[in-house]
């Protein structure tokens, strides 16, 4: 059973196994952690793709993995760093 609460524009869920989730939270601070890292808002949503695709192919692979495997995509301009990357890590677990 989830139980969804608003609280000052977050969303936040409780999870059957008792995690709780800060949705809209925390993928605003990856948008604009990214934007602050260089990346324009229509770039964003082909980078999360890509990071997405090299999380799925391997979902043990650490920060500086991603960034090799971003890098072989096409993302040569883009470093990302240990906190985005968890933070990413995240918003994505809280997609499932």
């Amino acid at each position: 059973m989830n139980i969804e609460h608003r609280m000052s524009g977050v969303h936040v869920s409780k999870g059957g196994m008792g995690m709780i989730f800060l949705c809209d939270s925390n993928k605003q601070i990856l948008m604009s952690r990214l934007e602050m890292k260089g990346l324009g808002k229509n770039t964003i949503p082909g980078f999360i793709w890509s990071l997405k695709r090299c999380l799925l192919d391997n979902p043990n692979m650490n920060h500086f993995q991603a960034n090799e495997r971003l890098q072989f995509v096409g993302w040569n301009d883009f470093d990302l760093d240990y906190h985005t990357f968890q933070l990413a890590i995240a918003c994505f677990e809280a997609e499932q």
